[in-house]
């Protein structure tokens, strides 16, 4: 019995120790199998390009960038919200800035605007008797004329018959002297002066052809007649416009108009010089607000006797606003600003210790320097991209969520993923979701004028794709010279017109230093800054064709830069023949 109980118990510990020994490699075993699973679900993908994903390291397709660990997981971020990786970040050189209350006291705003005639100034010649104009000594628009120069000849058959009136009144002037002033009072009514009157009585000749003489000085802006035309008593003959002093005329919105008085001094500046300045004062506030633009007109009568100014031309002036009472507000930086439709959006670094953002709508009021009044949307002490806000822009629409033209989210397609086997269906669906962009009001003729802006800057891009500098500068100047031509009164949506004016000033900057400069990095510096702005011009307005934004990880110093073209294939302006295909599409402007 003894020798069974002493089996069973040397089993027992068999047992025992298998159990320990195995049991233990086997959990091991489990564990090990459990580190290569996690392992392998490992995905990597490049910080310059997140839409890529692989299932194991190596280089990026697209810019050969090594690829680095995907995040796993939602990593607790909101459905709206999106992280960048510390390189990415670093690469497209994006900064933040905490925002908080700025006194806008003693800054200035600007306003844009156009020169026109001075209307005090300006007279309208006209004929004192009917006839027909036998010779007229004003051959153009724009010729200059003095007071009292002779301006046109006419031939009257009722002046000539008031002549003989006078002539047989005189000889009659001692027996019926009524009747002898009535016929020399008919004469200066006319405008015959009392010394033609008394050489037509003393020769007792009369004139057949009678002169018009200017009665003020100016340059003659319109003529009303030609040559051999009949013309009537009264009918104005040419319009002579005094270019002495100019108005330039100024839109102010009404959310503006308390900031404004008259007498206020303001600094009016032209790209016709463009390192001058010229003082003139608030002359007049117009009191009747214009219903379909949300403005009012500010005047400005400025000096011109050097005829520095001609009518037409756009101006900028730089006014100190007007302090009101609590003028504590929250401003941030215009660079932090994309404009969209009827909606401004910014940017939000939402954890103050990670990299990750969130798109935000904002209200914007004024625009101080360089700063806009933030209305609603930011407090105090949030954090916002300030600079490379169109680079993460792009890192919302890559990542399907809410953007500057994506407002509700999903996926925008781009020219890259097009070529990454989207199947037909596929492809369609997201083309149309990235059409449903939205786009401020603007006439078709608008369209048209900036589209010519567009054909310019295709042109200097190409010229840049060939290192031809005097091509890219001449294609700067006739870009800004078709830019100058767009009628932005044709734009009758009130934010339309804030949107377009901020981005005009911003284009013309940009295009005339590329215009200025031969050096062809110095021309590329600036072609960075001009795409950006007209990337956003053609997003917001349309140009009526597609419209491909385009962009190199590489180019400004590995900081990234975008442009715009009209084919998808990617002919690099940045780098021309050294590296004529680095790039992707990254938007599909329709």
């Amino acid at each position: 019995m003894k020798k069974y109980i002493i089996y069973f118990g040397i089993l027992l510990v068999g047992l025992l120790l298998g159990w320990l020994i195995f049991g233990d490699s086997s959990k091991k075993e489990a564990e090990h199998n459990h580190n290569e699973v996690s392992e392998t679900n490992q995905m990597w993908t490049c910080s310059m390009h997140p839409q890529i994903m692989q299932p194991e390291p190596g280089d990026c397709p697209i810019c050969g960038m090594d690829l680095i660990p995907a995040e796993s997981g939602s990593d607790g971020l909101l459905a709206d919200q999106f992280k960048l990786t510390k390189n990415a970040m670093a690469l497209a050189n994006i900064q933040t800035t905490i925002i908080g209350n700025g006194n806008v006291d003693g800054n200035t705003i600007k306003l844009s605007g156009k020169i026109a005639e001075n209307e005090e100034a300006n007279a309208v010649q006209v004929s004192y008797f009917s006839g027909r104009i036998e010779r007229l000594n004003v051959s153009f628009t724009g010729e200059d004329v003095r007071k009292g120069q002779l301006l046109a000849t006419i031939y009257s058959p009722e002046l000539y018959a008031a002549q003989q009136e006078l002539i047989t009144a005189s000889s009659l002037k001692e027996s019926q002297p009524t009747l002898y002033k009535a016929v020399r009072n008919k004469l200066k009514l006319w405008k015959l002066s009392e010394n033609q009157i008394n050489q037509i009585e003393e020769t007792g000749k009369v004139k057949e052809n009678f002169p018009v003489y200017a009665t003020v000085s100016g340059t003659v802006t319109e003529k009303l007649v030609e040559q051999g035309d009949y013309i009537k008593q009264g009918q104005q003959l040419l319009k002579i416009a005094n270019l002495n002093t100019v108005w330039a005329n100024f839109d102010v919105y009404e959310n503006q108009i308390d900031f404004f008085k008259k007498g206020q001094e303001v600094l009016v500046t032209t790209n016709a010089y463009a390192n001058k300045e010229f003082k003139g004062k608030v002359d007049f506030i117009e009191p009747i607000l214009n219903t379909k633009t949300r403005t009012v007109t500010l005047r400005v009568v400025l000096n011109n006797k050097n005829d520095v100014f001609k009518p037409g031309m756009f101006v900028t002036a730089n006014i100190e606003r007007v302090s009101r009472s609590n003028d504590e507000v929250l401003t941030i930086p215009a660079s932090a600003v994309l404009w969209t439709g009827e909606r401004s959006v910014v940017y939000l670094k939402t954890n103050p210790d990670q990299t990750v953002f969130e798109m935000r709508e904002v209200v914007l009021g004024n625009q101080i320097g360089n700063e806009y009044e933030v209305l609603e949307g930011l407090f105090v002490g949030n954090e916002i991209v300030t600079n490379g806000t169109f680079t993460v822009d792009a890192a919302a629409q890559l990542k399907g969520k809410k953007s500057m033209m994506n407002k509700d989210g999903g996926k925008v397609m781009t020219g890259h993923e097009g070529h990454l086997g989207m199947d037909n269906n596929a492809s369609k669906k997201e083309s149309d979701h990235a059409n449903m962009n939205e786009r401020l009001t603007g006439s078709e003729k608008f369209q048209e004028q900036l589209k010519v802006v567009y054909n310019d800057y295709i042109k200097l891009k190409d010229a840049l794709v060939k290192e031809d500098s005097k091509n890219t500068s001449d294609n700067a100047t006739s870009l800004l010279n078709n830019l100058s031509k767009v009628d932005m009164k044709l734009l009758t949506d009130n934010n339309a017109h804030t949107h377009w004016m901020s981005l005009v000033k911003e284009i013309q900057s940009s295009a005339t230093f590329i215009s200025k400069t031969s050096d062809i990095k110095e021309q590329r510096d600036h072609f960075k800054h001009l795409s950006s702005h007209l990337i956003n011009a053609v997003q917001l307005f349309g140009v009526k064709e597609k419209v491909y934004v385009e962009f190199c990880p590489m180019a400004d110093n590995n900081n990234g830069a975008y442009w715009l073209s009209k084919v998808e294939k990617v002919i690099n302006p940045y780098f021309g023949e050294a590296m004529l295909t680095c790039g992707e599409v990254k938007q599909v402007i329709e």
